[in-house]
């Protein structure tokens, strides 16, 4: 019942469209306006890509300067470790961060 209802509505419309004059589809255009919103939407479209182009670069900069840093942070605390607690062997640093030799130890005679 809805179908027959929503059908007579639109057979009217279907026969007033095809009453009207044909159109020559080679001279139907999108015409100067339809290339100016083109245009735009390319332009448009160009400065999005630089732009997005610029914030993953700057982010990429951030992260590899951020990843340095942490690398010398991490070598400075290592070496301030070792300053503190002797190297790995256990023997004792002086401040330059190298061994002691025998020669300078002031107790040995």
């Amino acid at each position: 019942m809805l179908v027959d209802s929503v059908r007579s509505l639109l057979l009217p419309a279907s026969s007033f469209v095809a009453e009207k004059d044909e159109f020559d589809p080679n001279t139907v255009t999108p015409g100067v306006m339809g290339f100016v919103v083109t245009f735009l939407v390319m332009v448009a479209v160009l400065l999005l890509i630089l732009d997005m182009v610029r914030r993953i670069r700057r982010t990429n900069y951030r992260a590899q300067v951020r990843a340095e840093l942490e690398a010398e942070a991490a070598a400075e605390a290592a070496a301030a470790s070792e300053a503190a607690f002797g190297d790995a062997d256990g023997q004792a640093t002086d401040a330059s961060g190298r061994a002691p030799r025998d020669e300078d130890d002031p107790n040995r005679g």
